[in-house]
């Protein structure tokens, strides 16, 4: 009976999955996802918690099927990062994981702290589609700093003695990527202006929509008021959603990338307001 239960809830799931997939009819919800994760103020307690969000997604990508690949990683001096660029490839990936994009508090008895109190941290987490070839997004050279530096990924098989890594500021706008996944610095420039371009084509349809408020890390505070969703291990254990008030109290099995169901509830609600 439990085979045949379990079965069941299986094929549940996957019908669940296909009727959320036809309702997914964004223009570039099929393409794949970049998500870039940025750490609050708060030092080793928010790039902790940082890293601890980049294992979700990364965990919740192989869960679903989906291709993870960490494109760029800047580690802290004592522990977490300081910043991370991820791509998600495969179909509606960016149609999920846009539901992701915002600011994310944790509430825990600090690892860090000696007295064992109790930390609150934010994480801000930007997302936008990887643009076909052809898109045209028109970017200036002269608009454009590029920095080289070696990579900094810890244990990454791609890290080198060269400074082969890249670094693009876009001046008009302030936004800055990075890519050091490749042993190439034309590679990984290539890379970087893909992941620009993006960006810049998500701020400008953000900005015919009227909501360049809604670019979080952008434009709004990583901190108290502006989160979608609060994971909670002390006092009590629960993983609330802010927009849709889902409520889950496995925050253990959440942070190891069961958020499916924060994604779908997110994705109904999206559908009735539109």
């Amino acid at each position: 009976m439990k085979e045949i239960k379990k079965e069941i809830d299986s094929l549940k799931d996957d019908i669940e999955n296909i009727e959320l997939q036809t309702l997914l009819s964004g223009k570039l919800d099929k393409n794949n996802a970049i998500m870039t994760i940025h750490p609050g103020a708060g030092g080793v307690e928010s790039q902790d918690w940082a890293q601890m969000l980049m294992r979700m997604y990364i965990r919740w990508a192989e869960r679903s099927g989906y291709k993870a690949e960490i494109v760029d990683i800047q580690p802290g001096e004592e522990g977490g990062i300081k910043g991370a660029t991820v791509t998600f490839s495969g179909d509606y990936a960016y149609g999920y994981l846009n539901s992701e994009a915002g600011v994310h508090r944790l509430v825990r008895i600090s690892p860090f702290d000696a007295a064992k109190r109790r930390h609150t941290s934010f994480a801000s987490v930007i997302l936008c589609p990887e643009l076909e070839e052809d898109a045209y997004v028109e970017i200036r050279e002269d608009d454009i700093k590029m920095d080289t530096f070696r990579a900094s990924g810890a244990g990454g098989q791609h890290v080198n003695k060269t400074s082969s890594a890249v670094r693009l500021t876009h001046i008009p706008s302030g936004i800055i990527v990075s890519c050091q996944n490749e042993r190439s610095q034309h590679k990984n420039k290539a890379f970087a202006m893909k992941i620009l371009k993006a960006r810049l084509y998500d701020m400008e349809m953000k900005a015919k929509e009227k909501t360049m408020e809604d670019i979080v890390g952008d434009k709004k505070d990583i901190a108290w008021g502006n989160q979608i969703r609060s994971y909670i291990l002390q006092p009590y254990q629960m993983v609330k959603d802010h927009r849709t008030g889902l409520e889950v109290g496995d925050v253990a099995s959440v942070l190891d990338g069961n958020i499916g169901r924060f994604l779908r509830e997110f994705l109904k609600i999206r559908i009735k307001r539109s």
